[in-house]
């Protein structure tokens, strides 16, 4: 059951960090639970750095969606200068 929570999660995070982040990211359902997973592992090790506790609820979710906008920040750097 984890597995799939961990999906969901990464879908529901990804999807709310490509709507706050204006642009567009050319990228499929995949690419957004991957982006959305990560992002959470991000979100999750700055709150740890800050002494704030974002294992799970609505705390976690907002952590999850900042580490997610700035993988896709990251991402739109690395796929501009690769169109150069």
């Amino acid at each position: 059951m984890g597995f799939i929570w961990m999906i969901i999660v990464g879908l529901v995070a990804g999807l709310l960090a490509r709507a706050i982040k204006p642009g567009s990211d050319p990228m499929g359902w995949i690419m957004t639970i991957v982006l959305g997973i990560v992002g959470a592992m991000l979100g999750g090790f700055v709150a740890g750095l800050i002494g704030i506790n974002a294992d799970g609820g609505f705390i976690g979710l907002i952590f999850s969606v900042i580490g997610a906008i700035v993988l896709l920040f990251i991402y739109e750097m690395i796929m501009t200068k690769r169109r150069i």
